[in-house]
């Protein structure tokens, strides 16, 4: 199996959320389902199903968790220079509006647009690596062609 690059940080959010998992949520929906099968003929219990169903994602989820951090290859960022490759924050500019973005390269799983975190596999990542400080970059998004330049890469 290919393994799965990931950072420090987003290895131990897996293994955070896995704790959670199987200490908390998993054993309060064995309670949940406990509850409701008190409540009489489970065919018509809604409560039942409800659980039942939570249950079912808590352990789907616990699976996936599993299988992640088994395949897991931590990267630490702060042994790595050059070039653009996984763990690299990059500073870009967009060509067409003069606006910078700051991105972090990570693996799939800790992946958050919102804060920064670029999955490796995106457009924009693809892009990048291999790519130098002042090289521009031509990246086809969902949202069509756009232009970036690099300002800056750094590896914390």
């Amino acid at each position: 199996m290919e393994k799965i690059p990931m950072t420090q940080a987003g290895f131990a959010a897996l293994e955070a959320e896995l704790k959670h998992l199987k200490s908390e949520e998993r054993p309060a929906i064995i309670q949940a389902i406990s509850e409701a099968r008190e409540h009489g003929d489970l065919s018509e219990n809604a409560e039942y199903h409800s659980a039942k169903e939570k249950q079912s994602f808590i352990e789907g989820r616990i699976k996936e968790l599993e299988g992640a951090i088994s395949l897991a290859e931590v990267i630490d960022p702060a042994k790595l220079s050059g070039a653009i490759k996984f763990g690299a924050t990059v500073t870009l500019v967009d060509e067409d509006t003069d606006e910078e973005k700051t991105y972090q390269i990570v693996g799939e799983y800790e992946a958050n647009i919102e804060k920064g975190l670029l999955n490796i596999k995106s457009p924009i990542a693809r892009a990048l690596i291999g790519k130098e400080a002042g090289d521009s970059v031509e990246v086809r998004t969902p949202g069509g062609e756009k232009s970036y330049e690099v300002l800056k890469i750094s590896y914390l």
